[in-house]
């Protein structure tokens, strides 16, 4: 049987790996992956084949993946964060219909979500939503839709994609759907380049946050009614009693 690992690298630094993920990248005999990620490995696997392609070719990457496992190579695809989390999971395992002869495995990481929380403090500790604000795949409209559902239900939201050159001003319009829910000085946070060099992480308001200009290496945390910002960190209640 055939076999392709999909690989959550986590943010990308090997001690944020799982156990698994780099016992299933030293079990194969090729690494793909967009080429940040296969850097993002050094040269803990330089005597591997590695093979990358360029943002917005994922189905090309995956197709690579099934042609090397045909061959009879064992192929790690890597993705960062957890890969069945805005990760390739989801269109390999649908491709994999055309390729009954290779068992995929999904190899979880740590997602964004919860390596960010972890800087900010504990702000998704009671009942959340991940939201994307990227509409590459997902028209604008039906994000907008997501975040007023997630703003009436109360959840602490963590938001993926906040901003790029071309969205620069999605964070601004996200802030301004919320506002029409949630006060203020709802409690907010956001991390940069989490888990790698130049980590950065702020607590805030969100009125503080819609004039925030974010990249696309940012995490953001938008608190629910629970949240509070507690000796410098941003901490979701669950409802225990301290006294």
């Amino acid at each position: 049987m055939n076999r392709i690992y999909v690989v959550g690298l986590g943010p990308g630094d090997e001690k944020m790996m799982t156990g698994q993920a780099l016992d299933a990248l030293d079990d194969a005999d090729v690494i793909i992956g967009y080429t940040v990620y296969i850097e993002l490995l050094g040269d803990r696997y330089k005597d591997k084949e590695k093979l990358s392609t360029p943002m917005k070719q994922e189905k090309e990457r995956c197709r690579i993946c099934f042609e090397k496992a045909a061959g009879g190579k064992t192929v790690a695809l890597v993705c960062s964060g957890d890969a069945g989390i805005y990760g390739l999971a989801s269109l390999i395992l649908e491709m994999s219909v055309d390729y009954p002869d290779t068992e995929i495995e999904i190899v979880p990481g740590i997602t964004a979500a919860s390596s960010g929380a972890a800087v900010l403090g504990a702000p998704l500790n009671h009942d959340f939503c991940v939201i994307s604000l990227s509409d590459l795949l997902t028209p604008w409209e039906k994000i907008e839709q997501r975040l007023r559902c997630a703003a009436m239900g109360d959840f602490a939201i963590a938001i993926y994609n906040p901003s790029s050159h071309k969205r620069a001003d999605y964070l601004m319009r996200a802030c301004d759907i919320l506002l029409e829910y949630m006060d203020g000085d709802r409690a907010c946070g956001y991390v940069e380049n989490i888990g790698r060099e130049g980590t950065r992480a702020v607590t805030c308001f969100l009125r503080e946050l819609r004039d925030t200009r974010v990249n696309m290496f940012t995490t953001v945390f938008i608190g629910s009614s629970g949240t509070e910002i507690i000796n410098g960190k941003l901490v979701t209640k669950r409802g225990y009693r301290v006294e």
